[in-house]
């Protein structure tokens, strides 16, 4: 889940950087999206007797809904605090938390799920266990990476 929260979190905030100037209202807001984003994602979406994912929450339309919908107090927060625009970008980031997230788990073992002839199945692109420790390392490296692009812009 960590990697998950770096990793969205540079996303988030590259995406943020694009719209606000403000760099600290940019990492809070891409920091409370991808808690919030991924916390719900990974709570909601997995069985607690079987360790594996569902399709309630690990879809990408699915994601988009869930990632939206735990935004929500950061876009409040946004809006009173910042200035418009950071209200916005926490808006976007709500849109954006859930696809970073079946972004990485699509490379695992476990894959995502999409629908395919009114069932769903599951697709893995590639077969990587989820606590790799080199594989979680440069992704995290990834988001820390996308982190400093967005304090330079």
């Amino acid at each position: 889940m960590r990697t998950h929260m770096v990793f969205s979190m540079g996303a988030l905030a590259l995406a943020n950087s694009l719209v606000l100037r403000d760099v600290v209202a940019s990492l809070v807001i891409a920091g409370v999206v991808s808690a919030l984003g991924n916390a719900v994602i990974d709570a909601l979406g997995h069985e607690r007797r079987f360790p594996r994912r569902t399709p309630l929450t690990h879809t990408v339309p699915r994601s988009i809904l869930w990632g939206s919908a735990s935004a929500i107090p950061a876009i409040a927060m946004a809006l009173l605090y910042y200035p418009q625009a950071a209200g916005i970008a926490a808006a976007v980031d709500g849109l954006l938390v859930g696809p970073s997230h079946m972004l990485l788990d699509a490379f695992t073992e476990g894959g995502i799920y999409v629908k395919k002839k009114g069932k769903w199945r599951r697709v893995a692109l590639a077969h990587i266990k989820y606590d790799d420790p080199l594989v979680n390392t440069a992704t995290a490296l990834a988001g820390i990476a996308m982190l400093a692009a967005a304090l330079m812009l």
